[in-house]
């Protein structure tokens, strides 16, 4: 346990210091994506669905690391994405099979997490993990990515 605590505190450092880079939101958030997939082993694919200003019933696929996704605009309420903008809260699911409300995005997929990312009181977008284990989560996944999102938040404003 205090091994993931370590490696969560060396990531947290790292993404407030991609954060601090003199670079667009995209390129930060892209960076976020690439640090998180290559940290963590059970993270296979991680990306930042944003709700789109045109609709904000929908979301939008942003910046992600991973395979190929057909999902690039969910409705909210539909899937786990949706689900987690719905409601504003974070989703938890160690196994995608016993949802019948999940979008697969592939066959590998055997558990996401999904967190909102608020901005003004508003769900701005979510930050969205999949992975090809079963039941990886922990709760320190979650609060450690919560951390995250509300960097990404102060990304956004400063944007």
């Amino acid at each position: 346990m205090a091994e993931k605590t370590e490696m969560y505190e060396r990531l947290m450092t790292n993404v407030k210091g991609i954060a601090g880079r003199p670079s667009s939101q995209e390129e930060k958030l892209q960076a976020i994506c690439d640090l998180l997939k290559s940290a963590v082993p059970y993270f296979d694919w991680v990306g930042f669905y944003i709700t789109d200003p045109e609709n904000p019933e929908d979301l939008v696929l942003g910046p992600y690391n991973g395979a190929p996704t057909e999902h690039v605009r969910i409705s909210l309420g539909t899937g786990i994405c949706g689900r987690a903008a719905l409601t504003r809260r974070m989703f938890v699911v160690q196994d995608v099979s016993q949802e019948t409300n999940y979008l697969a995005c592939s066959p590998e997929v055997k558990a996401e997490i999904v967190l909102p990312i608020f901005l003004g009181g508003q769900v701005w977008g979510e930050l969205d993990i999949d992975s090809h284990t079963l039941a990886p989560f922990t709760s320190e996944d979650g609060d450690y990515l919560g951390r995250v999102c509300l960097v990404v938040a102060d990304i956004v404003r400063q944007s």
